[in-house]
């Protein structure tokens, strides 16, 4: 038997939606891996191996990331647009509790290949 397990990067810096979607991924027996980084350049940092992401068994390649836009250091759109040039591989789903079409359209001009609302 294979293992179909890919790890998941949740890139999200409101606690509150970390715990979530950790809730939610014990609540539906989801198996992947899920690793935790604060913003977009966090993101960047982790897909690097830059920093304290330096550790490749710790911090896994991912082959999905849920990111969210609005967040400090570097928001969403600006991560996309980066992760969309360096790593067109990696699937990127935004996760966002604002409703503004643009932003998400913007997102998805950019290469993420869907959203949640």
């Amino acid at each position: 038997m294979t293992d179909n397990k890919f790890h998941v990067l949740l890139v999200e810096d409101n606690k509150h939606d970390v715990r979530f979607v950790k809730r939610a991924w014990e609540q539906n027996n989801i198996t992947n891996p899920l690793d935790v980084v604060p913003n977009g350049q966090a993101c960047l940092d982790y897909l690097l191996h830059q920093g304290a992401y330096a550790d490749k068994a710790n911090h896994p390649f991912p082959s999905l990331i849920l990111l969210d836009i609005r967040m400090p250091v570097m928001d969403g759109l600006t991560a996309i647009e980066q992760l969309g040039q360096q790593y067109p591989q990696i699937a990127v789903i935004i996760l966002t509790t604002y409703n503004e079409d643009e932003m998400m359209l913007r997102g998805l001009q950019l290469g993420a290949r869907g959203y949640l609302l």
